[in-house]
């Protein structure tokens, strides 16, 4: 009688359980990937969104307390011979007095950003300030008002994504920087991208080691592309004017400032 058949029969149970064993790890692998794309979906909807609806909250509170310690006469309240769109340029800026790190300087306003767009701007340009307090302030460059450069960095697309729009700005587009000497109209001139390690675009003349400054400029930098950190995308902007807080808000920004009060 031959064997054959009883041999096969014994073989038989060790192929299904090495292939059990393959079905085993196999699912397993699945389930592991399976939970590494939701955790990675998660990660991605906090970084994208969350982090923003956060810091916008805290970017508002801040807003809020600088425009009610700027001691404002605000729209219609303004003297009747400095009407809203003649009481700038005059005379030379004063300067705004510099704070210690972490401290808020001043309020940005961009209409090109949008009607409601209204930032704080914080000195320094670390991690607690660029990603919970606002617009970070590069403590070696000037203070608004100054001869220089006064130079300014934010998030993109993370942390209230501050400098989301910055790709959209055109020439003679205005700029608006509040703080408690006055009201700074800048006018924007030209982007510049650049590696991450170019820090000469914040010299008092950007990009020109040496040279002595003869004009009052704002800089302000982020990362480039909108989703990527691969470069950095730079915004020049020259000072047109200035007004005093009791002169009220340029016309463009009125309801901005107003509505910051509230």
């Amino acid at each position: 009688m031959s064997h054959a058949p009883a041999t096969a029969r014994r073989r038989t149970p060790r192929r299904r359980s090495r292939s059990g064993v393959v079905r085993t790890a196999v699912q397993v692998l699945g389930e592991l990937l399976v939970t590494a794309g939701i955790v990675l979906l998660l990660f991605v909807a906090w970084e994208l969104w969350w982090t923003n609806v956060q810091a916008d909250q805290r970017h508002e509170d801040v807003v809020e307390s600088l425009a009610h310690t700027f001691k404002d006469t605000g729209p219609g309240d303004k003297p009747a011979d400095k009407p809203a769109d003649t009481a700038g340029n005059q005379g030379p800026p004063p300067v705004t007095d510099e704070v210690g790190p972490q401290e808020p300087i001043g309020i940005l306003y961009v209409p090109r950003f949008g009607d409601e767009y209204t930032r704080p701007i914080i000195s320094g340009v670390g991690s607690v300030v660029l990603d919970q307090l606002g617009l970070g302030h590069y403590p070696d460059t000037a203070m608004p008002g100054a001869v220089g450069n006064f130079a300014i960095a934010g998030h993109r697309q993370t942390h209230g994504k501050v400098l989301d729009e910055i790709h959209t700005l055109v020439p003679g587009d205005k700029l608006y920087v509040q703080t408690e000497a006055g009201y700074y109209t800048y006018v924007f001139r030209n982007k510049q991208i650049v590696l991450p390690h170019r820090s000469d675009v914040l010299l008092p003349v950007p990009t020109q080691p040496g040279a002595e400054p003869q004009e009052r400029l704002m800089t302000m930098t982020s990362c480039n592309p909108r989703f990527g950190d691969q470069e950095r995308i730079i915004a020049y902007s020259s000072l047109e004017s200035w007004r005093p807080l009791e002169a009220g808000p340029p016309q463009a920004i009125e309801d901005q400032v107003e509505a910051a009060r509230k």
